[in-house]
Order: C-alpha cells, then structure tokens, then sequence
C-alpha cells in the first residue's frame, strides 16, 4: 500500500516529493512496486509493499498509476534481453505505459495539475518503470487521458504515416492494431498480415486486405507494392517478405533493433547504439539502398508529445481504440506474464492497480 504522511504546510526537505491540497501538504515515500532482482521466468517477479519513491526532479511529474499494459519488451527484459545493460542496474521495476492521474509536479511544470487524468510512457531504458503505484514520467512523456476512453485502454504510443500505402506486417497485435487504425484515419490505404482470429477485426478497422499468415502465401496473395512497411515481428522472413513488397523509394521501419541483442551478444562496450548498433543499422541501410532502392529504419519506442496529443485526439474521435483482451489485478502479475508470453490470451493483456 502507498504510505501518506498529512501536516501542516511548514518548510520540509526538497527532497520530499509532495503537492499541496489546500492548507495540507501530502506525501508519498514508499509504494507497491513489482522488482526484478533477477532475470528468468515469471516467477521472478515480485510484488513489494514498500519500495522507495525517487526524489521528483523539477521538470518530473508523479503519477497514480491506474493501469499499465504487458508489452513484448517487458517480458524480453524480464527473461534476460539486454542483460549486459540492465543487469548491472537490477533490481529493476519492468512497465513503459501508463494510465493514471497526476499526484505530484515539479516546480518546473506547466502544462500538468495535480488531480488530472493522463497517459504516457517512459523511454525504453528506463530503470525505474510503471509497474507501482506510482510512477515518475518527465513532463513531455505524458498527455491528458481521452475524456470518453477508460484508463485501461489509455496505453498506446504506436507512428504516423501520410496517405502512403501501407503494409502492416503483424496487425494482430496492439501496435500493429493501433497502427493501422492511425494510417486510415491519415487517409492511408491499409495491408495488413495477420493470424485467422483476427482478420474480421482488422477489416473492420479499416484494412484494405487482412492476410492470414498461418494459411495463406503472402507475396503471392497481396497485388502491388507499398510506400512504407512498419514490421511489427521483425525477424529474418518478415523483413524479406516486407523488403519485396516495396516500391522502389518506399520505406521499411522495423521494430526490432539491434542494440540490446548486440550488447548481449558482444558485450557492452561493443553492443552500445553508438557502436555496433549503428554500425549493423547502416550496413542494411546501405545494403538495401544499392539493392531494392528503398530507405531501411528501426523505429525506437519513445513518448511523443506531438504523437501524444494525436492520439488523444483520435481516440475522442473514436477513431482509434485498442481492444483490452484480459485486465490483471497488480497482484497477479505473474499470471498476466505467463498468459502473455504463452500467447494464452491474443489481444492486450493489461495490469490494473487498485
């Protein structure tokens, strides 16, 4: 449980993190958290009631974390991925996106107030993520939360194409369900592969064609090229397959970077963005520029202010929502883990904490 302190406003320690009701001042020191103290399986994740709330610095913001989503990424972390980063940083707290309400500014803040209902996500090498009861985003990381959508579908911070066709491979999944979802409300002509569960809900979302993957030949099932492929699974077939499907001058963008694996591959002073990383990123480019005459690009998770104002618009639009498939109380998050990574549970698996 979060522990509160309630007093008189009096001068306290800069290092409280606080916000002022009225002629009261609260507080929060320590909270529910869910740390990695090491890699592996679900089970090595553990619920605390007690750990630490960071200092608030002065551009920061403390969020009510109300619900967060299990993406790909946490349960890669979780199982070792980019152990020779994050290994030496342990015990970590997993979570990128949240839905929440504001518990506390910096004094540098401007755009947010105690008590509004955002959404946001932190940088993917965050040390310190969202699965607690509170959380610490930088200011641009968080926009306020649709009015019409509930905080368990407030999660998603997915890219923007302008009326390009556009191929999705992996449409089944909350990016690429998102994605595709954004491009037609920019005006784009939708393609997209899929598994057979969910081919109905992508032609209702507004995809052109929906691929079943598991049954059918891709190349030879899908007529013309695109402008852009966003690849959602990125491996080795998936970036062949969308490498072929490309217009000469299109763009490929991959989600699956190099830079974790090749850390863990090489070590970390070789696997760093700045060496390895970079050096593998521009090969390719290179490479499939002289061959296919296309641009090559990893896409890297980041909060967009821009990309967040967008989103919130399109979804009081409602033109954009993201099926929640299955919530999970905090305290199960093992479970949540385990559903996730088995592909127990196809759609977005969310955590919510009480």
């Amino acid at each position: 449980m979060a522990f509160f302190k309630l007093q008189s406003l009096k001068p306290r320690p800069m290092s409280e993190l606080s916000m002022k009701v009225g002629s009261i001042r609260c507080y929060v020191s320590r909270c529910r958290a869910v740390l990695l103290h090491r890699f592996g399986g679900p089970e090595v994740l553990e619920l605390r009631p007690d750990v630490p709330v960071p200092d608030l610095k002065p551009n920061e913001v403390l969020v009510r974390a109300r619900a967060v989503s299990i993406n790909p990424l946490d349960t890669r972390m979780r199982s070792g991925y980019g152990r020779s980063i994050f290994e030496p940083l342990l015990p970590l707290i997993l979570g990128r996106d949240v839905s929440s309400e504001v518990a506390a500014v910096g004094a540098q803040v401007k755009s947010l107030t105690v008590g509004q209902e955002v959404f946001g996500a932190l940088h993917p090498t965050a040390v310190r993520g969202t699965y607690a009861d509170y959380a610490i985003l930088s200011e641009d990381e968080l926009s306020p939360k649709p009015a019409s959508v509930t905080h368990v579908v407030t999660y998603m911070i997915v890219y923007l194409f302008s009326r390009q066709r556009l191929l999705v491979i992996g449409g089944g999944g909350a990016v690429g369900f998102s994605a595709i979802q954004i491009a037609v409300a920019a005006g784009c002509p939708v393609t997209t592969t899929c598994g057979n569960q969910t081919v109905n809900r992508l032609m209702a979302a507004g995809a052109e064609q929906a691929v079943d993957y598991t049954s059918e030949d891709i190349e030879s099932v899908i007529k013309g090229k695109f402008d852009a492929v966003l690849d959602t699974i990125g491996v080795p077939e998936t970036e062949r397959t969308g490498i072929n499907l490309l217009n000469r001058d299109g763009h490929y963008l991959t989600l699956k970077g190099e830079a974790a694996a090749l850390s863990d591959r090489y070590g970390l002073p070789i696997g760093l963005p700045a060496a390895a990383a970079t050096a593998v990123l521009w090969k390719k480019r290179i490479q499939y520029k002289y061959s296919h005459g296309i641009e090559y690009s990893w896409i890297y998770m980041r909060a967009d202010l821009e990309g967040l104002h967008e989103i919130r618009r399109l979804s009081e639009a409602r033109k954009l929502t993201v099926p929640v498939e299955k919530t999970f109380p905090i305290t199960q998050v093992r479970e949540a883990h385990e559903a996730k990574e088995k592909k127990l549970i196809l759609g977005k698996v969310v955590l919510e904490l009480d």
